[in-house]
């Protein structure tokens, strides 16, 4: 089994940070992502169906299937969006096949994401697709910087890999692609920058998606004696202070035929 712990968690705050997320980045990162009517879909690890929901409304045809390890975040997700067929399984309990692959914010949580993407291209056809999109918590920079803030993020970072993951993976999505026997690798970032001029992304990536992020993992962190309660308020009061300056984050897409 190569699924780890999911070190953001499964409450409602990180319910509510992923529906901010995807609605707040849902031009950035679903931008030409449509599959055409009739064509089998597979998206791995949805979650409470934040993307889900999008890639619903970019491919009104497509025949989709979600599936997740969480049985309640899966609940969720079929509110948001009844007519996917939601299953509760591990993309290595998935033997038949699909046209297209659709993998959001998966690959950081897993212990070997070269074996999962290899297994997910078997899935595929010949020229059929596969989308990968990952965040990397190492292109974060804000101004007004500030050592705190880096800990806290740095915080973050460690923990993932702890647990077996990679905060990191977003620059690793195109050796990934290539190794795991792909062609036609494209991968591009997808680059959120925010300032006073963009409230909607101060408000809806800045504060309600990166540094909620960070924030989640209060208690961890200071359990693992990463840093000190006085070191994590300092970080996140920085953080919070890049609503007033400036914040830039990286995404990295990458689509690859079989």
């Amino acid at each position: 089994m190569t699924a780890i712990e999911y070190v953001h968690g499964y409450g409602p705050h990180e319910t509510r940070r992923l529906g901010d997320q995807a609605d707040t980045l849902s031009g950035l990162l679903h931008a030409v992502t449509a599959y055409p009517p009739g064509s089998r879909v597979l998206e791995v690890g949805c979650g409470v169906g934040a993307q889900t929901v999008h890639l619903v409304r970019s491919s009104p045809g497509a025949h989709i299937t979600s599936i997740d390890v969480d049985k309640e975040s899966l609940a969720k997700a079929r509110r948001k969006a009844p007519t996917v067929d939601f299953r509760r399984a591990n993309l290595f309990d998935i033997d038949e096949p699909f046209d297209h692959v659709f993998v959001c914010f998966v690959l950081e949580h897993l212990a070997d994401p070269h074996r999962a993407l290899r297994h997910l291209r078997g899935l595929l056809p010949e020229n059929g697709t596969i989308t990968v999109i990952e965040g990397d918590h190492g292109s974060a920079f804000f101004h007004p910087d500030d050592p705190a803030a880096h800990r806290v993020i740095d915080c973050l970072v460690t923990l993932q890999r702890r647990a077996g993951g990679d905060g990191l993976i977003g620059r690793r999505v195109e050796p990934l692609l290539t190794a795991a026997g792909f062609r036609d690798v494209h991968t591009r970032p997808c680059t959120v920058y925010a300032d006073r001029t963009r409230p909607e992304l101060v408000e809806g990536f800045t504060r309600n998606t990166f540094t909620a992020m960070v924030a989640g993992v209060e208690h961890d962190a200071i359990g693992a004696g990463l840093v000190t309660e006085t070191e994590w308020r300092q970080g996140i009061e920085a953080l919070e202070r890049t609503t007033e300056g400036t914040f830039h984050y990286a995404f990295f897409k990458g689509t690859a035929t079989r």
